[in-house]
């Protein structure tokens, strides 16, 4: 889950990393009262989950409470991306910048361990500095083990080549901002720019931060973070229904036992839509093993409200989830939603094998519902479902 600068802004004066005051609002006339708060001038800065701002006209200098009003009202509604902006922050002004720096830590997945970034050049994107001047960007691995001591983040100010005069307050930085990676379960925590004032303090004054989806039950206020107003609604609805359900952008619904038949079925149909108008997988949904005939509805629900599935493909292969119960979660699925009213008109192909496999078929069979075809290989159905994608 990725935050909002303000969001990532809190967090980081949770654990005490240096930043400088800062509130959100969501109407401009808010942003008077706020900058007074704030010693009667502001930076009123577009909150939207991508880069840009800047340059896009997302961040503004507002030098009185007045003209704050007159910024805020310029920037939220504004289009940066594909982002609407419905909400802005307004940050105490900071002092004159001396020198900009850049510094992070993430999940390197490709080496399975943390990893921290720093660089003497912040203020830009990282990615830029890496590929104009790699050499100014420092990588140090982190033993998640022994995580970043006080020693740990002196060799990574070493490596970056901080100036003297700084390096021991962004050594405590670190250490500081390690702790926030930790304790908040996070992928990733990144200040850009952490900037040198002219007092000599050493601030940050952006930041981003993803933290771990997985770890929801260890941070349960986590869920207050979520941007709810933009969530796809068919992965809000999975999600309260306990179903591990990605949205993507094709025309086959996927429903399976297991996230890796799950992916499995996703390749076939891949390969199967090439052959027929080059329909796709319109979604990721793993039931899991053990699943009900109540799960397997709700699953099933979920994708036949999607507008852009046009058939569904169930793919299970019995082994804790016994197919007779799949069997009955689609007869009851189907039930379902012509008791509420909603006309289903989405062909399902149906593959079942494993266990109870032909109490299953049997099952479907004596339901005789006309949208059901059942096919008993995967290729076979994968090619049928995408075959019924295409000619809707």
């Amino acid at each position: 889950m990725d935050l909002f600068e303000y969001q990532a802004r809190d967090l980081f004066a949770k654990h005490g990393v240096p930043v400088l005051a800062g509130e959100v609002i969501d109407t401009p006339e808010a942003a008077r009262e706020v900058t007074e708060r704030l010693g009667g001038k502001s930076v009123v800065k577009a909150q939207v989950k991508t880069g840009g701002r800047g340059k896009a006209g997302g961040v503004k200098l507002a030098d009185s409470p007045a003209d704050a009003v007159e910024k805020a009202g310029q920037i939220l509604g504004m289009d940066i991306k594909g982002h609407t902006v419905h909400k802005v922050m307004l940050a105490e002004m900071a002092p004159e910048i001396a020198e900009e720096y850049y510094v992070s830590f993430l999940l390197d997945r490709t080496n399975r361990t943390f990893l921290s970034i720093a660089s003497v050049e912040g203020g830009v994107e990282i990615e830029e500095v890496a590929a104009t001047r790699p050499e100014a960007v420092a990588k140090t691995p982190i033993d998640p083990n022994e995580g970043v001591t006080r020693e740990k983040a002196q060799e990574i100010v070493e490596a970056a080549k901080f100036p003297t005069e700084v390096a021991g307050k962004i050594a405590d930085i670190l250490v500081t901002l390690w702790e926030t990676f930790i304790k908040e379960d996070a992928l990733l925590v990144e200040v850009n720019p952490l900037a040198k004032v002219a007092s000599g303090d050493v601030l940050a004054l952006d930041g981003k931060v993803s933290l771990d989806a997985n770890a929801e039950f260890r941070q349960p206020e986590h869920e207050a973070l979520e941007d709810k107003a933009a969530a796809n609604p068919l992965e809000a609805a999975a999600k309260a229904k306990g179903l591990n359900y990605v949205k993507l952008d094709g025309q086959v619904g996927i429903i399976g036992n297991g996230a890796g038949l799950v992916m499995s079925t996703l390749d076939v149909v891949a390969y199967a839509g090439e052959k027929h108008a080059g329909v796709k997988p319109a979604n990721f949904l793993d039931i899991g093993g053990g699943a009900s005939a109540e799960v397997m509805a709700n699953g099933l629900e979920i994708i036949l409200g999607d507008s852009d599935v046009k058939s569904v493909f169930v793919n299970v292969f019995g082994g804790i989830t016994a197919c007779d119960e799949v069997a009955k979660g689609i007869v009851q699925a189907l039930a379902l939603l012509k008791e509420k009213g909603e006309d289903v008109t989405k062909p399902l192909v149906v593959r079942l094998d494993g266990n109870n496999a032909e109490l299953g078929r049997q099952i479907l069979s004596d339901a005789n519902h006309p949208l059901v075809q059942r096919v008993d290989t995967m290729d076979g159905a994968a090619d049928k479902a995408a075959e019924l994608a295409a000619a809707k």
